[in-house]
Parts: C-alpha cells; sequence; structure tokens
C-alpha cells in the first residue's frame, strides 16, 4: 500500500565524468495520463528512449517535463570555416551591389553555416559511459520528484479529509432542515389554497393532508443524504488505502456533485437550499484539490 501522492513537483539532480556536467530538470502538473516531453539538446536524442522508459516506471500519471543540459568547459573546441560558402556569398553580394560594395567579415560569419564550433569526438565506449552515468542521475532526479510528489499528496489528503467532514457536517445540518420540510409543506399549502379560494373555505384537512404526503413524497431527500454519507465514507477509505486514488476519487466527486444538484433541485426550504449550496460549493472545492491527486 503506497502513501497518495499530487502530481504536482518538481527536482533537479547534476553530476560529472571526465570534464563533462550535466543538469537534469524534472517537473510535472495535473494531467489525464502521463505524458512526457523531453529536451534533451544537440546530440541526445539517443537518450530519449530511456528518459520514456525510467520516467514511466516512475510515475503513473501527470504531465512530465523531462530537460537535461550538458557542458564540458575543459573541452577543446574545433572552429570550422566553410571556404565554398563564404566565396559564394561574397561572389553574390558583389554581383547584386556591381562591385560597388563588400560584406563586412561580422556579416559574412553571421550567416548560418559559416562558421562551425564542434567538440572533439568521443569513443563509443566514453560515449556509453557517459550516458550510464547521466542515467543514473535521471534515476536519482525522478526519486526526488515521486518524494516531492508524495510529500504535497500528504498535505492534500488533509485538506481532502476536512473537506469530507464538511460535507457530513452539512449532509446532517440538511438531515434536520429536511425534517422540517412536511411542516413547510403544509403551511404553504394551506397558504395558496387560502389565497385562491379565500379565507372563510378552508380545505378539508384530510385532503391537506393528501396533498402534503405527495408533495412531501417528491421532496424527500433521504436517499440523497444518505448516499452522501456512504459516499463520504467511501472517500475517507480511499484515502487510507493510498496508492494512485486520483481517479476513483476523482468519478466520487461526481457523485458527491450529482447528490447535491438533487437535493437543492428538491428543497421547497430555503434553509435546506442554503445548506444544499453550501454543500455544491465544499463538492466544488473537493474536486478540484482531488484532480491533483495521481
Amino acid at each position: 500500500m503506497g502513501s497518495v501522492a499530487s502530481m504536482t513537483g518538481y527536482a533537479r539532480a547534476e553530476g560529472t565524468l571526465n570534464g563533462s556536467m550535466w543538469l537534469w530538470e524534472v517537473k510535472s502538473v495535473n494531467g489525464r495520463g502521463l505524458d512526457v516531453r523531453c529536451r534533451l539538446g544537440t546530440g541526445l536524442d539517443r537518450l530519449e528512449p530511456v528518459v520514456r522508459e525510467r520516467s514511466a516506471a516512475a510515475l503513473s500519471r501527470g504531465s512530465l517535463s523531462v530537460s537535461l543540459q550538458t557542458m564540458r568547459p575543459g573541452a577543446v573546441r574545433t572552429v570550422t570555416i566553410n571556404d565554398e560558402l563564404v566565396r559564394r556569398v561574397m561572389a553574390a553580394a558583389a554581383e547584386i551591389s556591381g562591385g560597388m560594395g563588400t560584406l563586412s567579415l561580422d556579416a559574412v560569419f553571421a550567416i548560418p553555416g559559416v562558421v562551425e564550433i564542434g567538440e572533439p569526438e568521443q569513443s563509443e565506449a566514453e560515449r556509453d559511459q557517459l550516458d550510464q552515468a547521466m542515467v543514473k542521475d535521471l534515476d536519482r532526479a525522478l526519486a526526488s520528484l515521486n518524494a516531492a510528489r508524495r510529500t504535497e499528496g500528504t498535505r492534500l489528503v488533509a485538506v481532502l479529509r476536512a473537506q469530507l467532514d464538511e460535507i457530513v457536517a452539512l449532509a446532517g445540518d440538511a438531515s434536520r432542515c429536511a425534517a422540517a420540510q412536511p411542516d413547510a409543506i403544509r403551511a404553504h399549502v394551506q397558504e395558496r389554497v387560502s389565497a385562491l379560494i379565500g379565507e372563510g373555505t378552508p380545505l378539508p384537512p384530510d385532503r391537506l393532508a393528501q396533498e402534503v404526503a405527495m408533495l412531501a413524497i417528491k421532496a424527500d431527500v433521504r436517499e440523497e443524504l444518505d448516499r452522501l454519507s456512504a459516499h463520504a465514507e467511501a472517500g475517507r477509505e480511499l484515502l487510507a488505502a493510498g496508492s494512485a486514488v486520483g481517479r476513483r476519487l476523482d468519478f466520487l466527486a461526481q457523485e458527491f456533485a450529482r447528490e447535491a444538484n438533487t437535493l437543492c433541485a428538491k428543497s421547497s426550504d430555503a434553509e435546506l437550499t442554503r445548506v444544499g449550496l453550501a454543500l455544491k460549493a465544499v463538492i466544488d472545492r473537493f474536486r478540484e484539490q482531488v484532480q491533483n491527486l495521481e
């Protein structure tokens, strides 16, 4: 049984080997599944399959960005001038200007492809050794990201439990309001009848009771309140179970919202409606937080 993790986090790891330096940065935000985006720098595309494999092994959900920066501060770089390209550019410039002017060296060297700066070639063995060292630090960065996500998940669990408690408390308030609904319905029916047929012609008690009973049955919210309590208990169990429960809690939040909407639709009492609206507000906050969970 694992702990609940958020999908939001950031971590980094750096290392050195034989004059080469590198820095991994990994950050994740909410996502429906696992979406890995890589920025590995020139010549390092060979590492992308490994990055995706390691990321999938470490995480199950989230939009993950992985970047790798590399440097070789001690390496002696080579500079190559493309003489043929320079001659063609200068000839084209002279032809266009009719021999009246020439390009400056600054302008020529600024043309892409004229100057190429490279680093000494590595042997295949050196490159494999470097790749292994960098991937080891990638694993370290992903482990740190996982730890950060679980720390944030622990904080979110406390928030979600408090919101579940609030939902249960509001359901209790709604239950007390609902108990008074038949009396409110009776008074409302009597008031409407009196307004229509006059005060001097009261509605027979048995007829009044029949009308009140029919309206009370339609307005009965006990099932919705029972389901709200059951959903809250299910939410507590999921949070206690841990691991990747974000999807199931999101479904539960939808069920909460359905019951709260039905409660408000059935309400014929101002106080019950107020409690129903308060329920909808806390359920919205609950769902927003749930969508951060893995």
